[in-house]
């Protein structure tokens, strides 16, 4: 595997807060106010179903470009909607790297110049570590749930599943970068893809899981893809390699000490 990496980025954290997945469906059918949940409510299931309580994970994330792939292993804690903590394990040089989120505010460490940096707000929109996410897609922020509007565009049948499709347009005093975002989320709350959509209505990105499967007797995206359509043949994916729902989290885990200094 290439190491060249053009656009290395030492704030590393990870949320993959969205694992979207592209499904065909085969039967479309307009939802009604009987059958139907509220569009908003199905999205906060949908975020928490993922963290639930607490979370601790292992996971492998891989950016391919046309001339270069490279690989990170990291590890990750969440607790609650507002914190959460990631660190890279691989490779050796990348060892050590940490992002720690929480309530509105993110900072990056690197071992390598023994700095924590906090993440301005005019960064979030940036790549995150060269990949195809953004520092705010990582951050995996809850702003959709509050800050936009929501509609379900249809639902669908597929096999022994519905899957809902929302558009969610931003309130006009929202702080966000884009103008909607169209989720597709499935009746036992998996998020199967998001579109990002910008100020023009044109379709910048989208993110999609390409595998389901039962974690920690839950059922997850644990393989989703986030691409932009500019670069077609250029993507970033995420793999969760192990997931555990509901752990006891140190007390002083989602500090700025222990993000320098690990201890858990």
């Amino acid at each position: 595997m290439a190491t060249t990496n053009p656009e290395q980025n030492a704030g590393i954290h990870f949320y993959v807060l969205f694992l979207l997945g592209l499904l065909t469906a085969s039967t479309t059918t307009w939802a009604t106010e009987v059958e139907t949940p509220e569009p908003r409510e199905l999205i906060r299931a949908a975020m928490e179903h993922w963290r639930g309580v607490t979370s601790y994970s292992e996971m492998t994330m891989t950016i391919h470009r046309s001339d270069w792939e490279r690989s990170f292993s990291m590890q990750a804690w969440t607790e609650g909607d507002k914190l959460s903590l990631v660190r890279v394990t691989e490779p050796k040089r990348d060892a050590g790297n940490g992002t720690l989120v929480k309530d509105q505010s993110m900072w990056t460490f690197s071992p390598k110049i023994n700095r924590i940096l906090k993440v301005p707000s005019s960064m979030m929109s940036q790549s995150w570590m060269g990949s195809d996410f953004s520092n705010k897609d990582i951050s995996k922020s809850t702003d959709i749930i509050d800050q936009y509007e929501h509609r379900l565009l249809k639902s669908e049948s597929l096999g022994d599943h519905v899957v809902y499709t929302i558009e969610s347009i931003p309130h006009e005093e929202a702080a966000v970068v884009w103008g909607k975002e169209i989720v597709s989320i499935r009746d036992d709350f998996i998020m199967l893809r998001q579109e990002f959509w910008d100020q023009d209505d044109i379709r910048v990105k989208e993110m999609e899981a390409t595998e389901i499967a039962i974690m920690d007797d839950r059922t997850i995206a644990s393989r989703m893809r986030m691409q932009k359509l500019e670069t077609p043949g250029e993507w970033t994916e995420m793999v969760v390699d192990e997931i555990d729902f509901d752990v006891k989290m140190a007390d002083n885990l989602f500090t700025l000490s222990n993000l320098r200094n690990p201890r858990q």
